[in-house]
């Protein structure tokens, strides 16, 4: 073969190799993408889209396309972005509906906001996964600080943030290091959080954040004051705490030791040690330990400091033990909305034992409950009545009740009004759950922030510097009326006296179990003040 030939063929050969090396990298870089905006990274679509993509979870696919349609219908009005953080794949069926849950809530805040209020700017909305427990949210928070100064998307918010962990806490420092205002609606844990003092003087740790969910600190101290004024001052207690670690679990062991008891001392606090958040591990033998323990110990109420998961376990397994003719309340923290879902029907047979009577009952603080002011707005009125002669006016009636309910009808409105439209969300929301009612008061909120801050014309962006000014304002005559509860907001951003729906899960006689709205318990000990004014002095 002649030389040149030879030279040609080696030219051919080496670019076809070149060209199927090029064809190869674009087809792996193909794979690796999800969807626009999000890529597959350790097995996860991490990323951040508008555009209805469902992250592999088909529990959310209506409510996402919902949410994207929402954003098209407002292209081309005078809008921001505002992010919806939070984990959005799981391999557990009950986390996949809690995040249709929180979704849900999204969806519905954001048609509230845009339609509500009437007024510019809109929201348009993004949902961003950062990955189980939060475990990629470096990779988000770098994309939505690059929104955050884009013409185009104008970020002025980032809100979800649905679990206390290390990693949240991260991703909301750098948000907020950066000026973009957060507003976390379902995280519970102390450390995410400004402290507040008296002066208001105080440098903030997190600037520009907003919570609308009472502390693990403030939850504790309302079980507290509801369970004293039940009368159970005479019950030895309890505390059983996860020593794994976790701001949540932590905050919570820490709120609870912190209780003065008013009668017996019960025995120490009982560790135990679970491997993560969402894996069981050993604990069902240390809880078996744990509960052997309990019940030579005399003890009627425990404290429970620890993730829905391990609460479950626990649970059924002091149920087991069995301990003769003995009942105990298991009271635990906001995590605890989610167990009711995760029970079936034979670990509700094992909590009432075979005589049918309920060995074990379940009593958490949640962030809302729909039947709450309904309820203690009938026990309102029986007070009334027994004391006057008359019906109360409307300025008599208790504000603290009204405007919540008032919101919470608005609420279940919004629902029928998109149910109307045809426009699917997966399933009808569950409010018993609270994550529904929480997050949509999460995006109200940041809608009548955004609303409030803006000024000039309608196509005028508020900067995120005054969105995270406006949080501190929210209060007195600005207060934000909540499906759970009026959210008044401190100078550290929050929720100033939250009231905790106190529920527990019954067990009852036979079947599935009963959630029952026992009354609301108030972190100072009676309930917010007229028009939630914020006293003076208040740390």
């Amino acid at each position: 073969m002649p030389r040149w030939k030879k030279i040609l063929i080696a030219v051919l050969g080496l670019g076809l190799i070149v060209a199927l090396g090029f064809t190869a990298c674009e087809l792996s870089q193909r794979e690796d993408t999800c969807a626009d905006g999000v890529v597959r990274t350790g097995g996860e679509c991490i990323g951040v889209n508008s555009e209805g993509y469902d992250f592999g979870t088909p529990e959310i696919k209506d409510v996402a396309r919902a949410i994207a349609q929402e954003n098209k219908r407002i292209d081309g009005q005078p809008h921001v972005t505002v992010a919806m953080m939070l984990p959005l794949q799981s391999d557990k069926a009950a986390l996949r509906r809690q995040m249709r849950s929180d979704l849900q809530g999204a969806y519905l805040g954001q048609r509230q906001a845009n339609e509500g209020e009437g007024e510019p700017p809109k929201i348009r909305m993004v949902l961003a996964n950062p990955g189980r427990n939060y475990e990629q949210q470096e990779k988000v928070v770098g994309t939505l600080l690059r929104m955050a100064d884009s013409p185009e998307d104008q970020l002025r918010a980032v809100t979800g943030f649905n679990l206390s962990l290390d990693t949240t806490e991260e991703a909301v420092k750098r948000l907020t290091e950066h000026k973009i205002p957060v507003l976390a609606s379902r995280i519970s844990g102390d450390r995410i959080a400004n402290e507040d003092t008296a002066d208001g003087m105080e440098k903030a740790r997190f600037p520009g954040l907003a919570r609308i969910i009472p502390t693990n600190h403030d939850a504790a101290q309302a079980l507290a004051n509801f369970n004293g004024e039940r009368g159970r001052e005479n019950l030895k207690t309890v505390l059983v705490y996860d020593k794994r670690a976790d701001s949540y679990n932590e905050s919570l062991a820490k709120a609870f030791n912190g209780i003065k008891e008013q009668g017996q001392a019960g025995p120490a606090p009982m560790p135990f040690e679970s491997p993560a958040i969402d894996e069981a591990g050993s604990t069902g033998n240390q809880f078996t330990q744990l509960a052997n323990n309990i019940c030579d110990s005399q003890a009627d109420i425990v404290y429970f400091a620890g993730r829905t998961l391990h609460l479950r376990i626990f649970a059924l397994k002091l149920a087991q033990v069995g301990c003769k003719d003995r009942h105990y309340t298991i009271v635990s923290g906001s995590d605890a909305a989610s167990l009711r879902q995760d029970m079936a029907e034979k670990d509700w047979a094992q909590l009432r034992g075979a005589d049918g009577r309920a060995k074990v009952t379940v009593q958490y603080a949640a962030p809302a409950h729909p039947n709450s002011w309904s309820a203690e707005l009938a026990r309102w009125n029986n007070k009334w009545d027994a004391a006057h002669d008359r019906k109360p006016t409307a300025e008599e009636l208790p504000q603290y009740l009204t405007e919540p309910k008032a919101a919470l009808n608005t609420l279940k409105k919004r629902i029928e009004t998109t149910r109307g439209e045809g426009t699917s969300l997966g399933s009808a929301p569950n409010l018993e759950d609270s994550r529904t009612m929480l997050v949509y008061d999460g995006l109200t909120t940041i809608g009548k922030a955004l609303h409030q801050v803006q000024s000039g014309g309608a196509e005028a962006v508020p900067s995120r510097e005054d969105v995270g000014r406006q949080w501190s304002l929210l209060q007195s005559r600005h207060r934000v009326q909540g499906t759970s509860g009026l959210i008044c907001l401190t100078s550290g951003g929050n929720a100033y006296d939250k009231p905790a729906a106190v529920v527990e899960l019954d067990p009852g006689r036979e079947g599935h179990g009963k959630l029952k709205f026992v009354g609301l318990g108030w972190p100072t000990g009676r309930e917010q003040p007229k028009n939630c004014v914020i006293p003076s002095g208040t740390p």
